[in-house]
């Protein structure tokens, strides 16, 4: 057990020192203009992968269509993300409609 306790703690301290560097690194020098337009995006990007995979998949497969409460849901989450501009109400919202549509569809 104390292997794996040193294990995860040394892997924090690696995450750690390896973000700390970029950040360190790039306090201390000026970044051009188009890279900074890029970085902008990366969250999105990174939010967007961890999140499609989970939508669009179903039991290994791909399922796009009505049948999919995740999907349907996403789509509840998306409109009134757009619609409130409100990380509350789309994480609510979201959530009842994927309850609603899984117990509706199983």
């Amino acid at each position: 057990m104390t292997s794996l306790w040193t294990i995860a703690l040394l892997a924090g301290l690696a995450t750690y020192l390896i973000r700390l560097s970029v950040i360190a690194l790039a306090s201390r020098m000026e970044l051009p203009i188009w890279l900074l337009r890029v970085l902008r995006f990366v969250p999105m990007a990174a939010l967007t992968a961890i999140i499609v995979p989970e939508v669009a998949y179903r039991d290994g497969a791909l399922a796009l269509g009505p049948g999919n409460p995740r999907l349907l849901a996403a789509l509840v989450a998306t409109l009134v993300a757009w619609k409130t501009r409100n990380a509350l109400w789309t994480i609510g919202l979201g959530m009842v409609a994927l309850w609603l549509f899984s117990a509706l569809l199983g």
